[in-house]
């Protein structure tokens, strides 16, 4: 069952990668790359969820993937592009971080 949360929490950081992959898309000069960043993380995300969900309920394992991957990448979009981080968005970030956290103690 510990390999199988490992293999959920890297499918998350791998969820980060697309929604960057498909940002750097939008730089001239680094479409291809981009798009292939963002395709390969899709793929490696999936693939890794694919591994975690055969011990770790769907429902569980589909939330915190999600979850991870939208904070991931919230903080990479105000760390590096400028998106806004007012008190609010932090908040709505933080409930979906304490979300996660409730989703693995009670399982």
């Amino acid at each position: 069952m510990r390999t199988a949360w490992f293999w959920l929490v890297v499918a998350g950081l791998f969820e980060v990668g697309w929604p960057v992959g498909l940002k750097m898309a939008q730089t001239p000069g680094k479409v291809a790359l981009g798009v292939a960043l963002a395709v390969a993380c899709m793929g490696l995300s999936g693939w890794l969820l694919w591994l975690a969900q055969k011990s770790i309920p769907m429902g569980t394992a589909y939330a915190v993937w999600t979850g991870i991957g939208a904070a991931g990448t919230f903080l990479v979009g105000v760390a590096f592009h400028g998106d806004p981080a007012g008190l609010a968005r932090v908040a709505g970030v933080g409930l979906i971080v304490a979300g996660v956290a409730l989703l693995k103690l009670a399982s």
